[in-house]
């Protein structure tokens, strides 16, 4: 089998997919825009052979590059990234190449947030409305049916990267004084907590793992506020959490593939699907998925690819793991030396993080494991205390 992985050095611990798919017989092919030799060593001696272009926007260049790798290396099986950037480059190239997997005409509704409603409410998945804007008087038009407050935001995008809240007429003004630089969406301001459904589907569309995560804060209040956000996981998935993710999964038709839904909790217990991302989750939470359950999800990813059985595999949730960031800039009480100390072997992880993630995850992270949900909050605000 080949397998094509475009950007396979992004985020950095997606080496290990690589490795996993190798282990497994694969030939692996790299794409990305990143010089060989800047690549981690386990990565190099993962692939069997790694094309640089300049820009992965340059669809000229990965046309040529997936062109010469079949050339050199036989009909490509499967052109994945596992990144949200590049899954319309994904489509395209198998579409090209003819590849099995989502095709172009399959992502529009999978990507954009429009899309995605009209899959949930088709769907019956209780959702927020909805509307795609390009101006202040249809912003104000739909505020006057849902009421304010309302969040804009990029109708294709990850993250709440130029995402921003408004609370009136005259705030909606001010912000779409100038004209939008791309197609936006409006919706209700949700008041809840932000609880993931997270996991791999094999070929024939059944889930084969699948763990919930737990959000401190928005994403777009942690941005815009520059709070400490944290994030964990959870030993049980909440029952109707499972039957509305269950309901997603199958709605979109995912086969093979990763995906990470994000869900509001209501303050009333009700779950409203926020939006569907066909990667795995973001940040380093593929290795706080293997710290949760004892496993190894690469090479659950990889036995999946392959069509190997993997009826023998169990995931159990027998800890909670958790991600607390810290920005620099900020004075906190406590020394790195005394997170050390206090936390012992709860303490997995310390690690700087690179910029693309400072908006949201800060510049650095502790990850850190419990048997409890209370000995994990002691640590978060030992952690962040300031």
């Amino acid at each position: 089998m080949n397998f094509v992985f475009i950007s396979p050095h992004f985020p950095s611990q997606y080496f290990h997919f690589a490795a996993a798919l190798r282990e497994r017989g694969v030939t692996v092919l790299g794409i990305g825009d990143t010089p060989y030799e800047s690549l981690r060593q386990e990565l190099r001696e993962s692939l069997r052979e790694y094309f640089f272009v300049p820009s992965l926007t340059d669809y000229d260049a990965l046309l040529r590059a997936t062109g010469y790798l079949t050339w050199r290396h036989g009909r490509m099986d499967r052109i994945e990234s596992l990144n949200e950037s590049w899954l319309e480059v994904e489509a395209r190239l198998r579409e090209d190449f003819h590849v099995p997997g989502l095709q172009p005409s399959d992502i529009l509704k999978l990507r954009s947030k429009s899309g995605m409603a009209e899959v949930f409410h088709a769907s019956g998945v209780p959702h927020p409305d909805l509307l795609r804007v390009r101006d202040a008087d249809q912003v104000k038009t739909f505020a006057a049916r849902v009421g304010y407050p309302l969040v804009l935001k990029p109708d294709v995008g990850v993250g709440a990267a130029h995402t921003f809240k408004v609370a009136s007429d005259a705030e909606v003004d001010a912000a779409l004084a100038h004209p939008l630089p791309t197609s936006y969406v409006a919706q209700p301001f949700v008041r809840g907590t932000i609880v993931t459904y997270d996991g791999i589907v094999d070929r024939h569309g059944v889930i084969v793992f699948n763990l919930s995560h737990e959000y401190s804060d928005g994403g777009m209040e942690t941005v815009t506020e520059r709070r400490d956000i944290s994030f964990w996981s959870l030993q049980h998935i909440p029952a109707a959490l499972d039957v509305l993710g269950r309901q997603v999964v199958a709605a979109f038709g995912l086969r093979e593939r990763w995906f990470h839904l994000e869900f509001f909790r209501l303050p009333d217990g009700r779950f409203v699907v926020l939006e569907a991302n066909l990667r795995p989750p973001g940040g380093f939470m593929t290795d706080m998925m293997n710290y949760t359950c004892d496993i190894d999800v690469y090479r659950l990813y990889a036995r999946v690819v392959t069509g190997d059985p993997v009826a023998d595999f169990q995931a159990i949730p027998r800890h909670h793991v958790c991600h607390s960031a810290r920005r620099h800039g900020r004075r906190y009480k406590h020394s790195h030396s005394q997170i050390v100390e206090r936390l012992g072997k709860s303490l997995l992880v310390h690690r700087e993080l690179p910029p693309i993630y400072h908006s949201l995850l800060g510049e650095e992270m502790y990850l850190t494991r419990h048997t409890d949900t209370e000995s994990m909050q002691d640590a978060v605000r030992f952690i962040q205390a300031t």
